[in-house]
Order: structure tokens, then C-alpha cells, then sequence
């Protein structure tokens, strides 16, 4: 593609719902000027990541079509997963690719957050490079509590409340965390013969905030699904720690504490860089070969 290129991915609380994850895809590419890149839905999860790029203003545009829908179709009063979560779109990062520095991208994240909220009355926390306090710079502290105590914790602490619209969540869609921030790796190992406190055993040991790998945030969740648990990871310096020594961290704290590795799973799409850390990984990994540079080759090949 001629031009400058933009990454979204955004993050959306339903993974068991096919029809309304397509949907989601559809709306997103129907805006026009962006292809889709990927789609992974996770049951456990209940939690969706459409991977779609493009021109700038015109992912801007998919972005905030596709937030719209979600707060129109998905109702967190209703939902149950293992991931954390605030908003029916959850989370909506926006990734520079090629001509396109992050602070622009922080600049196309605010300009989404103050649509979103027009359109749609769904107020917005900006993290990362978008953030305007520096408090909300890490995700995870936007998230604390998660959807059900934020909704209340806005109506009396001024602290709490949205960066853009509100100040009280919206009824069914909360709120959405719209960020910019370099590429992101999510990096899930599932766990043979151990349970949820070793997973978050292993979790608190390897991530980074408490001198664990470098870039590295990690959670303990379990998966009712499969009857294991998970430590699942988003790698936010993947050319410091990537995959491959993610899993190997956590294959020897797992053995450590008495279990094993049941296989992983790249979420989404990575750098070929990246994935090449797997190659020589004994176990198996799914989305190994979920290269970046791949898919948007095919994807803007005639352009």
C-alpha cells in the first residue's frame, strides 16, 4: 500500500458468538479503505480481536463503526468471561505502521474516543500514548474493578471517571480504553497438571512490574473449556522478550511448581521476527505462523 499505514485492534467482550463477531468484521470493513487482517474469538476469554489496517483517517473511521456496533449488540450486563473487561468494545489501540509515527496514532485514538462518544453516548479512557493523565497510562489500572465496580465507582469518585464523556458508563457498553502503542504480541500457554493458583503463581513471577521479563504482563485465568489453566500474556516489548522466551519462562516455572506445558497460542498476529523465537519450541503453538508482514502483503497487493 502507497500511503501511510495504520494497525487496529480492537478488542471486543464476545468470543461465543460467531454470527456477531462476522458482524463486526463486515461493519468494520463496509466503512471502506481498510482490509481485514485477522479475526481470533476465545470462549473462555468471551473476548474477540479483529485485526484490520489502512489510511489513517479511514481506520479511524472502521474503528469508530465498529465500537458503535458493539455498544449496539453486546451487553455487558450480561456477559461472563475470563479476560478483564470495561466496554463491549473493550479495548481500541491504534498501531503505526509504515509513514505514521505514535504520537499521530495518539492523535487518531483521542479523535475516535470524542466520535465514539458523540454517536454513540459511550464515554472513553485514553491509555498508552494517547493518555492525557499519567495515571492511565497502564491499562490494567483503566480495568481495575472491571465493568461491574466501575459503573459505580464513577457516580462518587471524580478519580474514576471517563477522560471523554460521562461521567457514568454507558448502561450496557461501559466504556472504552482507546489507546496508541507500538505492536503488541498476546501470547496465551495453557498448563498440563497444574491449577489456577499456578498459573498466577507463574504469572506474578515472570511479569515484568515485579522483575519478571521485560514488556511482559501476565494474569492466571482457567479455562472451563479444556479443565486448565492459563497464563496468558500480552508482550509489549517483543524484540526484548519474544514468544519463544515468554514460553520458556513459563515452562520453567511451571515444572518448578510441579506442572507442565500443554501447548500455546500466538493471539492475533505478530512480526515474523517474532514468531521465528517459536520455531525450535517443543510444544505445540497455535498461530505460529500468524506472521504480520504476510497478511498485509496479500491484503494490499493490488494496491
Amino acid at each position: 500500500m502507497r500511503g501511510p499505514l495504520v494497525e487496529c485492534v480492537p478488542n471486543f467482550s464476545e468470543g461465543r458468538n460467531p454470527e456477531l463477531v462476522g458482524a463486526l468484521a463486515r461493519a468494520i470493513v463496509a466503512a471502506g479503505g481498510v482490509k481485514l487482517l485477522d479475526v481470533h474469538s476465545d470462549p473462555d476469554h468471551n473476548r474477540s480481536v479483529i485485526t484490520f489496517a489502512g489510511g489513517p483517517e479511514a481506520v479511524l473511521e472502521a474503528a469508530v463503526i465498529g465500537a458503535g456496533l458493539a455498544a449496539e449488540r453486546i451487553d455487558l450486563r450480561r456477559h461472563q468471561g475470563a479476560h478483564p473487561r470495561i466496554g463491549a468494545c473493550d479495548v481500541l489501540p491504534f498501531v503505526p505502521l509504515v509513514g505514521v509515527d505514535l504520537k499521530e496514532c495518539a492523535g487518531l485514538a483521542r479523535r475516535a474516543a470524542q466520535e465514539i462518544w458523540r454517536r454513540f453516548q459511550v464515554p472513553a479512557y485514553l491509555y498508552e500514548a494517547a493518555a492525557t493523565r499519567a495515571d492511565r497510562r497502564d491499562l490494567a489500572a483503566i480495568r481495575r474493578g472491571q465493568y461491574e465496580r466501575l459503573r459505580e465507582l464513577v457516580k462518587t469518585d471524580p478519580a474514576r471517571r471517563p477522560d471523554i464523556g460521562g461521567p457514568e458508563l454507558h448502561p450496557t457498553a461501559g466504556a472504552v480504553a482507546v489507546g496508541a502503542r507500538h505492536i503488541l504480541i498476546a501470547f496465551n500457554v495453557e498448563l498440563s497438571g497444574g491449577d489456577l493458583g499456578v498459573a498466577r503463581a507463574i504469572a506474578a513471577r515472570i511479569r515484568s512490574s515485579a522483575g519478571g521479563l521485560a514488556g511482559v504482563k501476565a494474569m492466571g485465568v482457567w479455562l472451563a473449556s479444556c479443565g486448565r489453566a492459563q497464563v496468558s500474556m500480552n508482550l509489549t516489548d517483543w524484540e526484548r522478550t519474544p514468544p519463544g522466551r515468554a514460553l520458556e519462562a513459563v515452562a520453567a516455572e511451571a515444572a518448578r511448581l510441579g506442572a507442565g506445558i500443554a501447548r500455546a497460542e500466538v493471539v492475533g498476529l505478530a512480526p515474523r521476527a517474532a514468531l521465528e523465537s517459536l520455531a525450535l519450541s517443543p510444544f505445540p503453538v497455535a498461530g505460529a505462523d500468524n506472521v504480520l508482514e504476510d497478511r498485509l502483503a496479500a491484503a494490499f497487493a493490488d494496491q
